[in-house]
């Protein structure tokens, strides 16, 4: 990255090392010398004081000048001469630069050898000056005058030649030292800034996740510092943001269910209102115009008027058995019909559906047949699985063709606790496009053949419906030959063969012989048995 906090925070803390070693450099070239400079002045208005505290009126204190003031010599490199009233030495006539100095002293005394001096403090007693020695071409700082306690005459003087060296060498090690400081600052600047901006690379890359909602990513790195504490919150906004999230989720799936679940009962329910209107339009049709005819005496015999009351008989039958179908299949779809589970032969009520629709088959020329066990004890609602029984029939007897067969078949399916009732009848299949939309309301495969035998297409709804309200399959398929519909139910053998084998071994536990049981007679407005009497 271009622009990471890692290489800001390195370029800010070199450029700012860099600026300060700078700085440094330049005050050092520019300053050093001024300062070394003040630091002399002050060494020499020292030695001033000191040399004037131990020379009076009274004499010289030789043992301070052969002791202290002679270190104070060495280690400020300062030369020293001082003359009585009668410019004779006092202090430094023993050495050829001495009297140098002396005559010097004189000079600037009477006012000589002094144009060339520049002056940088005097006082009523002294004077500090810099001054060119042409005899030794070099610069010394220079302070003269006389004592203030003895009225002695003194100069001092320290070459200034020692100070622009010790500023050269000073510069160039500053220079040396600002070279390898800012190699190794730059290393550790690297490196701390690393340090510093690996957890916000982490943060960074952690927002980047959260951002496109993967919310796994956590911080790690930890610390206790601001940083850390960021990182703290970022986990635990991840968190929160996840919940709120799927929450949201949960609440929209919800929504949108709840929204595609109201638009598909708007449509079914303008769907179920067109198909009603559809149906009823007819019959209602045909009874208006019969009964007009009717009223308004269109045949006098007695033939035309049967006629035409048993066709608005037929027709109010239709929608009387319309309407009737619409009912039953509300309540079962809004749950408003009670299922009553209860055990019954499966079996039984075929054969008697079988033998009560024989004439309907005999009267489209099929042939209607079951196919199964003698018994078949199942779990179920017996009045409802008759319907469904009932709507299959019809459904087979308005669609039998070929070899006109219908077959009832009903078998135990083995190793799932099931009964499967199929109901078989030859003819043309069902478009591969329609099998799952028959069961709609409404739904007609061939809508001109379906209004030959007066059929509704709520049948087989109501098979759904009622299945559903069983929690057990259902389903149409086509098979060589035909259409077979087809339903499970639960197996209740097992426990109608245990309850046999209760009932032998009651009946074998009683005696050989026992009287009949008297019959229960009304005691006191209640029924009692014999027995109790």
């Amino acid at each position: 990255m271009k622009k990471s906090i890692a290489r800001q925070l390195a370029v800010m803390f070199i450029s700012l090392l860099v600026l300060v070693m700078v700085a440094m450099l330049f005050a050092n070239n520019v300053f050093l010398e001024r300062f070394y400079e003040v630091r002399l002045r002050s060494i020499l208005t020292r030695a001033y004081t000191l040399v004037d505290a131990h020379i009076g009126q009274d004499g010289i204190d030789e043992n301070y000048f052969q002791g202290d003031f002679t270190e104070l010599e060495r280690s400020g490199n300062i030369s020293l001469v001082v003359l009585n009233l009668d410019y004779e030495p006092v202090i430094g006539d023993g050495d050829p630069e001495d009297v140098v100095m002396a005559g010097r002293l004189y000079a600037y005394s009477m006012g000589f050898d002094n144009d060339d001096a520049q002056i940088l403090e005097e006082t009523d007693y002294y004077t500090i000056q810099k001054k060119t020695d042409r005899r030794m071409e070099s610069e010394f700082l220079e302070i003269w005058g006389i004592l203030e306690s003895s009225g002695f005459h003194i100069i001092m003087r320290i070459p200034m030649e020692s100070i622009r060296a010790s500023a050269r060498i000073s510069s160039e090690f500053i220079l040396y030292t600002i070279v390898v400081a800012i190699f190794i600052s730059i290393i550790m600047i690297g490196w701390m800034s690393r340090q510093i901006a690996k957890p916000i690379r982490e943060l960074t890359f952690l927002s980047e996740r959260m951002a496109n909602l993967d919310f796994d990513a956590k911080y790690t790195s930890g610390g206790e510092n601001e940083i850390g504490q960021l990182g703290e919150h970022f986990n635990r906004m991840s968190e929160t943001l996840e919940t709120t999230i799927s929450e949201l989720k949960t609440a929209n799936n919800e929504l949108q269910k709840n929204l595609d679940e109201k638009i598909k009962m708007d449509d079914e329910r303008r769907e179920f209102l067109s198909n009603v209107s559809h149906e009823l339009k007819t019959p209602l049709a045909l009874i208006q115009g019969y009964a007009e005819g009717l009223k308004d005496c269109v045949n006098d015999d007695p033939d035309s008027r049967d006629y035409y009351c048993d066709v608005i008989i037929d027709e109010a039958g239709k929608m009387n058995t319309l309407v009737r179908k619409l009912l039953t299949l509300n309540q079962l779809e809004f749950g408003e019909d009670v299922v009553e589970m209860v055990r019954f032969d499966l079996a039984d009520l075929i054969r008697g559906k079988v033998s009560s629709t024989q004439i309907l088959a005999a009267q489209k020329e099929a042939e209607l047949a079951y196919e199964g066990p003698e018994t078949l004890p199942v779990w179920g609602d017996e009045f409802k699985v008759e319907e469904v029984l009932t709507n299959y029939l019809s459904n087979a007897i308005n669609h039998v063709e070929g070899e006109r067969k219908i077959v009832i078949r009903a078998e135990r399916t083995e190793g799932s606790g099931k009964v499967r009732v199929s109901v078989f009848n030859s003819g043309e299949p069902i478009p591969e496009e329609d099998l799952n939309l028959v069961w709609d309301k409404f739904f007609k495969v061939d809508k001109a053949r379906t209004r030959e035998y007066g059929g509704s297409g709520v049948g087989l709804s109501i098979v759904k419906a009622i299945m559903e309200s069983f929690h057990q399959a259902y389903g149409v398929e086509n098979v060589p030959g035909g259409v077979s519909f087809w339903f499970e139910l639960e197996d209740a053998s097992g426990s109608m063969e245990n309850e046999e084998q209760e009932e032998a071994a009651r009946q074998d536990a009683q005696p050989a012989k026992r009287p009949p049981k008297a019959p229960n007679v009304p005691m006191d407005g209640e029924w009692v048995s014999a027995e109790d009497r």
